[in-house]
């Protein structure tokens, strides 16, 4: 238990992202189906065994912590996790608890998060037209998320907008958005979409704007100065200096950030994927339900996972053809 997980490419593994749940209450068309069959309620982890989980991670050095979905706070009962969550970071042994989350129930939490101990919430935001908003999300409701931003802000939560670059979509919304996230003091960072999961029509090609692009962009209308920050995620970030803002670039298509990758995905069913674009997955729901008076298993099958951690993933579009798709849904490994 006092060993550090470090996988064979000597990258220390300190942060986890975990999924409490492949629900949620939008279908955006880059990450669903419209519709979506969703897994049984008996295959999730319990709210009870995820906290079994996760402080098993935290024992054995995870620092971080982001809680993720579907959409994390459709979870019935959810706050209850994140309420025992925070003794791991009032012990110190646990250093950020945070979320990813649409935004659209911010509204009911954000002040019971802050009060659990989350600081940071990421929010998934593509566009701020209405119309085109709907259009994306196919349930979603613009009004009710960009409240939840605010009541989150009011709160004391720092927000980061996380917008998926889409060709033919957003493209012309790159001044607007950024403007808007400046005038809020929210950083923006923008994601290559993913080959992930059948999304019925959508065309994987079609939607593909590459980030290179997104910063030739940036530089035709503002001073872009790289940064050297890191937050533990996959993001490379740049100042425009004209705002004093930041904006990350989450590049897994055009720019491979596998190098530095410290992180594993645990799903809602208690499934450790080393990798987000590798279909290698470590079921930990057994020795997690089968050793109820002891953790020894558990912590032999999450190190024999980790050593199985690959160097990197292959997703290209560059033939043209999605290489390295995924047949899982983003919403199954929580992104």
């Amino acid at each position: 238990m006092t060993a550090p997980l470090i996988d064979p490419f000597a990258r220390a593994i300190t942060y986890l992202r975990v999924s409490v749940t492949d629900r949620c209450d939008f279908r955006c068309v880059y990450c669903m189906s419209e519709d979506m069959k969703f897994l049984p309620k008996k295959d999730l982890l319990t709210l009870e065994e995820l906290d079994r989980m996760c402080t098993t991670f935290v024992k054995m050095g995870v620092e971080k912590l982001r809680i993720t979905g579907g959409e994390p706070l459709v979870r019935r009962n959810i706050m209850s996790f994140f309420n025992a969550m925070t003794r791991h970071l009032d012990s110190g042994a646990l250093k950020e608890l945070t979320l990813t989350t649409n935004g659209s129930q911010l509204h009911r939490f954000a002040d019971d998060l802050y009060a659990a101990g989350v600081r940071r919430v990421n929010v998934s935001l593509d566009t701020l037209d209405d119309e085109k908003f709907s259009q994306i999300t196919r349930w979603g409701r613009l009004k009710q998320v960009l409240n939840g931003i605010d009541t989150a802000q009011k709160a004391g939560l720092r927000v980061k907008i996380n917008a998926v670059a889409l060709k033919g979509f957003n493209e012309a919304e790159l001044p607007t958005i950024t403007q808007w996230c400046a005038e809020r003091d929210m950083d923006l960072t923008w994601i290559e979409v993913m080959p992930m999961g059948d999304i019925g029509n959508e065309n994987r090609l079609d939607q593909y704007w590459s980030l290179k692009d997104v910063r030739k962009e940036y530089e035709s209308h503002y001073t872009v100065s790289d940064l050297a920050e890191r937050t533990g995620g996959p993001a490379r970030y740049a100042r425009l200096e004209e705002t004093g803002q930041k904006i990350g670039f989450i590049t897994p298509l055009s720019h491979n950030f596998c190098e530095s990758c410290n992180r594993v995905r645990l799903t809602c069913t208690g499934e450790l994927y080393m990798c987000l674009g590798q279909e290698d997955m470590a079921d930990l729901r057994a020795p997690l339900r089968d050793h109820l008076d002891t953790e020894a298993p558990l912590e032999q099958a999450i190190r024999a996972a980790i050593n199985l951690k690959p160097k990197g993933h292959d997703f290209d579009y560059s033939r043209q053809a999605v290489d390295g798709k995924m047949s899982r849904h983003m919403s199954h490994t929580g992104g």
